[in-house]
């Protein structure tokens, strides 16, 4: 577990690889991540967009920008916790991610961007 906090809110960030649904042999690794969304903030916020930065270890990076998460935007009043699971698929057994969150205090219209802590996908058996 990670975790970041930015103007009080708090992204925590847990990983784990998932062997039924990769290839090795074919050089395809699937990882989910669950991220929780604490608003310890005074302010009621809402989640508009996700910026991701994706590093796979041989050499590839891509960017992902879009609305929400996993088709949702979520509101936050303070003290809320927002929890959501989703993948990315490595070419490689290690890799890793960072990014941000655009949020909006919902009182004044504020926007600020909140970091994602970066994260590390490997798989289990790098490890030994």
């Amino acid at each position: 577990m990670i975790s970041a906090v930015t103007e009080g809110v708090k992204v925590i960030v847990r990983t784990e690889y998932q062997p039924e649904y990769s290839s090795p042999l074919q050089a395809h690794y699937v990882f989910t991540y669950r991220i929780t969304i604490e608003n310890g903030s005074g302010y009621t916020v809402q989640l508009q967009r996700r910026h991701w930065m994706i590093y796979d270890s041989n050499g590839t990076v891509r960017e992902l920008e879009g609305e929400g998460v996993v088709g949702q935007q979520p509101i936050l009043e303070p003290g809320e916790t927002h929890e959501y699971v989703s993948g990315c698929n490595l070419r490689s057994s290690l890799g890793k991610m960072r990014g941000t969150y655009l949020m909006e205090r919902i009182l004044d219209g504020k926007q600020f961007f909140v970091n994602i802590p970066e994260f590390i996908m490997i798989v289990p058996f790098r490890l030994n």
